[in-house]
């Protein structure tokens, strides 16, 4: 029977790789090769990657493709994407190359404002706490100057606090709810030193406050932390150009197309079962650029999320209309991302992305990922009404099940002339694999 282990983090990574390989595997030597295979041989670059997370025992890899061909507000760019799943770089690079002779993609920033919340209990007259509140506004301010002071002579820093109550909700609890600009800078660790700042100064000056009774002046801080959920932080990106020139499938006519994307659009704006999904397929192409620069794909998933939901039902991030046989496919997205900070000063890789985008601005790499975004949607939404989307995401898969029946390399080559012109299965490719085996041996 397995036993907790006490003082886990004080062992060394080799001794914490045989504790693992010893207690869970029933090989511990192959458990162990699979492990440290993965190591970098440069000591130097495999510290630097140890010490970015707490226990690490190796490397996980990711691919790191590339997307051409993106023409965004007249520019043009390789895009950087770490993903895994088949047939996202591709598909995002048929779109930008689709664009690229029809207007490329029209990216706006509309806001870049990030907030958070200073969570407290009070207990006593709302009018009196308001009181306070703007007495005592001035020095949550001035309090922090030591913290705001650099972002400050950039350009950024404190927007607005306000003071929020939720005691219809909660019995007793209100917030303070502040804004902030952070340039370049994602900001977490600004926003959240700056919140836990207020809180500080609010909590000692309520005591102070001649107003409040006892009670009233014990505010109970519960927590103090920056929201992921950023609906003012948006920028927006479109395609468009006339219907005509929308169609290069000989299947199907460009208004036909038009109508039927549109239709499609609608369904996902309306119908939640569909929405999850589609915003799935808009959320490969955002999450592989913004891993690849370096940024939270988990923060920006569950601020679009709850944006996709702030009308009262899930619902389509993109959106479609046709007027005037013209065609136009655009979306309105909060992206928190930062150029600088975090591992976008320390991971090689991510710093070789954002050379590529040619040093990006926060602001200009919100432009970069929202329009890999609608690129992936667009691809997405021209396979299912056209072809169908099984036909060239299961091509793309066909490496990954040659893979796994240990094909060798020319029957690699075989087996994908094969599937050039008829359809990818799995059953299919164990079938033409096992056939193509049979014939050599006999």
């Amino acid at each position: 029977m397995r036993k907790p282990i006490k003082g886990f983090s004080k062992l060394s990574k080799l001794d914490k790789i045989e504790w693992i390989a010893a207690t869970y595997f029933t090989d511990a030597d192959a458990a162990k090769h699979a492990i440290t295979q993965y190591w970098n041989t440069d000591q130097k670059l495999q510290q630097l990657h140890d010490e970015f997370i707490e226990n690490t025992i190796t490397n996980y890899y990711l691919p790191f493709g590339v997307a051409p061909n993106f023409l965004i507000n007249g520019k043009l760019y390789t895009i950087p994407m770490a993903i895994e799943e088949s047939s996202v770089v591709a598909a995002a690079s048929k779109a930008a190359k689709f664009w690229l002779n029809r207007g490329g993609f029209k990216s706006t920033v509309i806001s870049t404002t990030k907030n958070g919340q200073v969570h407290f209990m009070y207990q006593g007259d709302f009018d009196k706490l308001q009181q306070f509140f703007k007495a005592v506004k001035p020095k949550l301010i001035e309090d922090s100057q030591h913290i705001t002071k650099s972002m400050k002579k950039r350009g950024g820093g404190i927007l607005d606090i306000k003071l929020i109550d939720k005691s219809e909700h909660l019995k007793d609890y209100y917030q303070l709810h502040a804004t902030f600009e952070t340039l370049d800078a994602m900001g977490a660790n600004f926003i959240n030193s700056c919140l836990e700042q207020f809180a500080k100064t609010f909590k000692t000056e309520a005591l102070h406050f001649d107003d409040f009774s006892e009670a009233e002046s014990r505010i109970q801080i519960v927590m103090s932390i920056l929201s992921n959920y950023v609906p003012d932080c948006l920028v927006r990106v479109e395609v468009s150009c006339p219907v005509e020139d929308l169609s290069e499938d000989q299947s199907i006519t460009a208004k036909e197309f038009a109508h039927k994307f549109v239709q499609a659009v609608k369904i996902a704006e309306i119908e939640p079962y569909r929405a999850v999904t589609h915003n799935k397929g808009i959320m490969n192409g955002i999450d592989a650029v913004v891993l690849a620069t370096g940024n939270d794909f988990r923060a920006v998933e569950a601020g679009v999320h709850a944006y996709a939901s702030r009308n009262g039902s899930y619902s389509s991030l993109s959106h479609a209309e046709i007027v005037d046989e013209v065609f136009t496919f655009w979306m309105e997205i909060p992206l928190a991302l930062g150029t600088v900070g975090g591992l976008t000063n320390l991971h090689p890789l991510v710093k070789v992305a954002l050379e590529m985008l040619d040093q990006p601005t926060a602001k200009e790499l919100m432009q970069i990922v929202a329009a890999a975004g609608l690129a992936q949607n667009f691809a997405a939404l021209r396979s299912l009404t056209t072809t169908g989307i099984q036909e060239g995401h299961m091509k793309m898969h066909l490496m990954n099940m040659l893979n796994q029946q240990h094909a060798t390399n020319n029957e690699k080559e075989i087996i994908i002339a094969h599937f050039k012109n008829n359809t990818v299965t799995h059953s299919a490719v164990e079938t033409a694999l096992s056939n193509l085996r049979r014939m050599r041996n006999d």
